[in-house]
């Protein structure tokens, strides 16, 4: 073995595993947990902290990194048996078993080291955020509603981004968190519906499965109007000014959009609404929030 052959092996394997856990889509998370945290800096001094941005970023991308590897590794027998996700890194085997475990083993350790470097309380409730991750994947095989288990687990995003500026409890960031929460619990419903034949064949559990497509469609719209009612709440809550509120305009335009490619009886789009449609929503409201604060006065 060449020594270049020798090095491009780790490379791969971590490409794949980058892969496996679709790195690329912490563009959910990531704009909410900003929003948070600037908003607390905000509000504080109105200044930028650049190191704990930097940390609260290290920490969502570790966190996320960790759920969605432990999700592969437990669902990885399921995959298996569903003809949409037998593509999957460690079903086919361009990911190893092993990898994947040091992969979310390092993670979890990044995670755990960033929420320490912020401050005691992060560490502290450090393993309230993990325990949600874990527990998700398992949800199906005992409830048919996984979605809110997800929903809890990615609520806790803004929460913890908010700890980490100010080291206090706020319940302007709990209101974030439960919009976010029941925002991806709603596009996961719309999500799922694309498994109900299969998951209905091997006993997965999921509100399609159990209930049907349209249940889950119409289910997924009521999420999205909590989602937009939430976020009204935090505006009003944290006082945003006029490009906030504009934000907003185009959030819930972005919903009405969403919901109208995506039917009860046409799946045809549904990607679309997922991975486009969702991945704008984040970006543009966390856009609109960053120009509303700036002008409010926040300064690098």
């Amino acid at each position: 073995m060449t020594a270049a052959t020798a090095l491009e092996a780790p490379r791969s394997r971590t490409r794949a595993f980058l892969r496996l856990v679709m790195i690329e889509h912490s563009i959910f998370a990531l704009p909410f947990a900003y929003i948070a945290a600037l908003t607390a800096m905000f509000l504080a001094d109105k200044s930028v902290h650049w190191g704990e941005l930097l940390l609260v970023t290290v920490c969502m991308v570790g966190l996320r990194t960790f759920a969605m590897a432990a999700n592969r590794i437990i669902d990885r027998e399921i995959d298996a048996r569903n003809p949409r996700t037998a593509g999957r890194e460690l079903v086919t085997g361009a990911v190893s078993l092993r990898t994947a475990y040091i992969g979310s083993a390092v993670a979890l350790v990044v995670f755990l080291g960033s929420a320490a470097l912020l401050n005691t309380l992060c560490l502290v409730l450090a393993p309230v955020a993990v325990i949600p991750m874990v527990v998700y994947p398992y949800g199906k095989r005992f409830t048919d509603f996984p979605q809110a288990i997800l929903g809890l687990a990615q609520a806790i995003g803004p929460v913890g981004a908010w700890l980490a500026v100010t080291g206090t409890w706020s319940w302007d960031a709990a209101v974030l968190g439960l919009a976010v929460g029941i925002w991806i619990g709603g596009f996961d419903l719309i999500y799922a519906c694309q498994d109900v034949a299969a998951d209905r064949g091997m006993g997965v559990r999921s509100v399609p499965a159990r209930f049907g497509i349209p249940a889950a469609i119409y289910g997924a719209r009521v999420c999205h109007a909590l989602t937009t009612a939430l976020l009204v709440w935090y505006a009003v809550l944290t006082h945003a000014g006029a490009f906030f509120w504009c934000g907003l305009a185009v959030v819930a335009g972005a919903f009405v959009y969403e919901h109208t490619i995506v039917k009860p009886h046409d799946l045809s789009r549904l990607n679309r609404a997922f991975f486009s449609t969702n991945g704008f929503v984040g970006i543009s409201l966390f856009a609109f929030a960053l120009i509303d604060l700036i002008a409010r006065g926040l300064v690098a």
